[in-house]
C-alpha cells in the first residue's frame, strides 16, 4: 500500500452500518470489521482525495486486475467502491446528496479514537448515525470478480448524529409519555 491509495476522510463523514466491536464472519470463516462511510456531494476535497485513491490503487493493481487476460479492464469496467447514495439508495434519506464507501477490515478491530485522540472504548458512543474520520486505503482484487476495494484502517469521532437504522431515543419517548394508565392493568 502506497501513501497514493490512503485517504483520512473528512469530519462530516457519517457513520451508518457500523460493526466495529463484533465482527462478521465472510464465506471463508474470516472475522471482518465494517462500517458505510456517508460523504456528502459537497466534500469536495475529501471526494477528490478518494477518486485519486482508488486510480492509484488500479495503477497498483494492474497486473492483478489482468490476472491471465491478455489486458487491464478499464476501471470505468470494474467494480470501485466510491458509489452514488442517490442512485443506489434512493430510498434511504441518509444516503441522499451523498456518496458512500463500504469498508472493512480483517482479523482485528479498527482503533477508535474521540476528537482528543483518546481511545473509545464504550460500545455505546459508537453507532450509526455519528460524525468523523476514517483513516482507509484502497486496493485492487480479482478473485471471483475484479474490482478496487476498500481497506477500514481506524475512526476518530468528532460528534454525534441523529441515530440511523430506527434505534429508540428512549430518553426523548420516555420524557413526553403520559401517566394514563389502563385500569385493567392495576
Amino acid at each position: 500500500m502506497s501513501n497514493e491509495t490512503k485517504v483520512i476522510t473528512g469530519s462530516k463523514t457519517r457513520w451508518s452500518y457500523v460493526r466495529v466491536f463484533d465482527p462478521r464472519y465472510n464465506d471463508d470463516g474470516k472475522p471482518e470489521y465494517t462500517i458505510s462511510l456517508i460523504i456528502p456531494k459537497t466534500s469536495t476535497k475529501t471526494l477528490e482525495k478518494i477518486t485519486a485513491a482508488i486510480e492509484a490503487a488500479y495503477k497498483e493493481g494492474e497486473s492483478k486486475l489482468k490476472g491471465n487476460g491478455k489486458s487491464v479492464p478499464a476501471l470505468a469496467a470494474i467494480r470501485t467502491p466510491l458509489r452514488d447514495g442517490d442512485l443506489e439508495r434512493a430510498d434511504d434519506p441518509a444516503y441522499a446528496n451523498s456518496y458512500f464507501v463500504n469498508a472493512k477490515c480483517r482479523d482485528t478491530a479498527p482503533d477508535i479514537v474521540d476528537a482528543n485522540l483518546n481511545k473509545i472504548l464504550d460500545r455505546n458512543e459508537i453507532y450509526s448515525g455519528c460524525y468523523g474520520r476514517a483513516d482507509i486505503s484502497f486496493y485492487a482484487y480479482n478473485n471471483k470478480s475484479k474490482g478496487i476495494g476498500c481497506w477500514l484502517h481506524g475512526l476518530q469521532k468528532i460528534s454525534d448524529g441523529q441515530p440511523l437504522g430506527g434505534r429508540a431515543n428512549v430518553e426523548a419517548d420516555f420524557s413526553v409519555a403520559d401517566d394514563d394508565e389502563d385500569d385493567f392493568l392495576l
